[in-house]
């Protein structure tokens, strides 16, 4: 017999593994992978939770009337990033806010504040709102609620005798505050404007010899 087979022969034998072993450490690997996965997700959610400073406020989904009493319709919630020096409406108090009034004109997209409901105090003091009908062609195009225009009535002429003495009024400022069609079949506007107390009594018996400028804010 050989040195190589005696050597054989004398080593220890290897162990064989145990087949139950690899099992249990494959359900650990996979078990550490799962809690490192949703630790991760955990931690991310919380980033962002905390990243993201919007709070949910009411605005105004249509145009509402000063006095009109809101309805669910009126409003929607949308997200915003907070100023603290303007306390808005928190989405969640949409049921303290319902059949409430504004105290003044609410034009689409704006977010409501608390100091803009109350009993109408509009309009203020020195204005008032006059409703203006203008003929087919005499308002321009983009005219909406909050538009600044210029009222520019048509000369008229006085005739005395054989002589004709033209009077040219000049051009009153005001904000639209509403806009219908009239129900005349005739295709006139009717034109809610807010104007200077003297200059509304001026335009209220102009007729409908008018026509209406948009101008810049």
């Amino acid at each position: 017999m050989t040195v190589v087979a005696e050597a054989r022969r004398a080593a220890p034998a290897r162990p064989s593994p145990n087949p139950a072993v690899q099992p249990k450490r494959r359900w650990s690997l996979l078990i550490g992978g799962l809690l490192s996965i949703l630790l991760c997700a955990g931690i991310f959610a919380v980033v962002q939770l905390q990243g993201d400073a919007r709070i949910q406020v009411l605005a105004i989904a249509r145009a509402v009337a000063a006095g009109q009493p809101l309805t669910a319709d009126d409003l929607k919630a949308v997200r915003i990033v907070p100023d603290p020096s303007v306390p808005l409406v928190k989405a969640v108090e949409v049921d303290q806010v319902i059949g409430r009034s504004p105290a003044v004109p609410l034009a689409p997209g704006t977010l409501l504040a608390e100091s803009q409901l109350g009993p109408a105090s509009w309009p203020a003091t020195g204005q008032a709102v006059v409703a203006a009908v203008f003929k087919p062609g005499a308002v321009p195009a983009g005219l909406a609620p909050g538009s600044h225009a210029l009222v520019v009535t048509v000369a008229k002429s006085d005739v005395t005798g054989t002589s004709a003495a033209t009077s040219t009024p000049q051009p009153v400022a005001g904000t639209v505050v509403d806009i219908t069609e009239g129900t005349d079949g005739t295709g006139t506007t009717i034109v809610s404007l807010l104007l200077a107390r003297a200059d509304a009594t001026k335009l209220a018996g102009a007729g409908t010899d008018m026509s209406l400028v948009l101008v810049a804010s």
